[in-house]
C-alpha cells in the first residue's frame, strides 16, 4: 500500500514525511492548476468555439481563416501536450532499516534507485539540488522544493537515515 502524505503544501514547499510498515516516505509533487482531463475539456472547448468562427469566416468569404485556425489549434494542441505529460511529475524518497529508495518520474518515465542507508550520503550540491550518493550511484531530489528550503530538506533525510 503506497504511503500518504501527512499535510500537502504548494508547490516548492517541503512535504512533511509520512510513516507507515516502518518507513520515512516524502512525496513532492508538481503545482498543477489543470489536471490533464481538465485540460482536455478546455482544450476541446476552445477547438470548437475556434472552429464555428473559422466556419463563419469561410461562409463569409474568408476562406484564410480556416487554415490558420487549424495550424493554430494544432500548435495550441502541441504545447498542452508537453503541458500534460509533465503534469504528474514527482519525486519519492523513502527510508527503512534496510533500504533507502529514490523514485522519479517525469514524463510517465519512473526511474528508481536503491542505496544502502549505512553508507549513505546527502548534501545540498552546487546546483541547489540534494544529492543522494553511495555505492557508486547518484540521484537528486528536491526538483519541486523551493530552494531554500531544500537544506532542511537534506536536514531531515540525514537525521531520518541516523534513526533508521
Amino acid at each position: 500500500m503506497a504511503a500518504q502524505l501527512l499535510d500537502t503544501f504548494d508547490f516548492g514547499l517541503l512535504g512533511k514525511p509520512s510513516e507507515q510498515d516502518g518507513m520515512m516516505v516524502w512525496l513532492f509533487r508538481r503545482n498543477c492548476s489543470i489536471s490533464p482531463r481538465q485540460l482536455l475539456a478546455f482544450f476541446i472547448s476552445l477547438s470548437v468555439v475556434s472552429m464555428l468562427v473559422a466556419l463563419m469566416c469561410w461562409v463569409g468569404g474568408a476562406t484564410l481563416v480556416t487554415p490558420f485556425t487549424v495550424l493554430e489549434l494544432v500548435a495550441m494542441g502541441a504545447a498542452l501536450l508537453v503541458y500534460a505529460r509533465h503534469a504528474g511529475d514527482r519525486e519519492r524518497v523513502s527510508i527503512s532499516a534496510h533500504l533507502l529508495v529514490v523514485e522519479w518520474e517525469n514524463a510517465g518515465a519512473v526511474e528508481r534507485v536503491e542505496f544502502n542507508p549505512r553508507w549513505t550520503r546527502i548534501v545540498v550540491n552546487g546546483n541547489g539540488l540534494v544529492e543522494i550518493s553511495g555505492g557508486g550511484k547518484r540521484a537528486f531530489v528536491g526538483r519541486y522544493t523551493r530552494g531554500e528550503r531544500r537544506e532542511k530538506l537534506a536536514r531531515d533525510l540525514r537525521r531520518a537515515l541516523l534513526a533508521a
